[in-house]
């Protein structure tokens, strides 16, 4: 996988990505950006979010459950000194739909610890907390 970002000037680049999609990416102005698209941090804490949800629904689908509704929440915490790396990433699942809750945690594990690629590159310890039928779980353990 390759990509080309080109330097927009101030802290802006965007570029294109290997699927023919435009991107644009932006500091804020306190750190000397123009605020015109989102910070990289902002992307990756997107990408690992999308990228286990996206095997969520395979997964589940794969099983043959219907997925009525879902959205994902991520919250990332950051150390203080630089390189300011994500030391903690915790990511809640809405899944609405009938889905037996064993299904549910099976599908989180194996988007966890086999498929998700944005995750498993990632150096941060990720708690994985799902809710179903409007029932909040504990958080997904290994």
């Amino acid at each position: 996988m390759k990509a080309k970002l080109n330097w927009n000037g101030r802290m802006a680049f965007s570029g294109e990505t290997e699927s023919g999609h435009h991107v644009l990416l932006d500091a804020g102005e306190e750190n000397g950006g123009a605020n015109k698209g989102p910070r990289p941090t902002e992307v990756l804490l997107n990408a690992a979010a999308v990228c286990t949800g996206m095997d969520i629904v395979m997964i589940l689908e794969k099983m043959r459950f219907t997925i009525d509704g879902f959205h994902i929440e991520i919250d990332g915490t950051r150390a203080e000194n630089h390189p300011r790396r994500f030391t903690e990433i915790a990511i809640t699942y809405h899944i609405d739909g009938e889905l037996p809750e064993d299904k549910v945690v099976r599908a989180i594990k194996l988007s966890r610890d086999t498929y998700c690629t944005v995750v498993n590159s990632l150096n941060a310890e990720i708690q994985y907390k799902y809710v179903l039928n409007g029932e909040e779980s504990n958080t997904v353990k290994s």
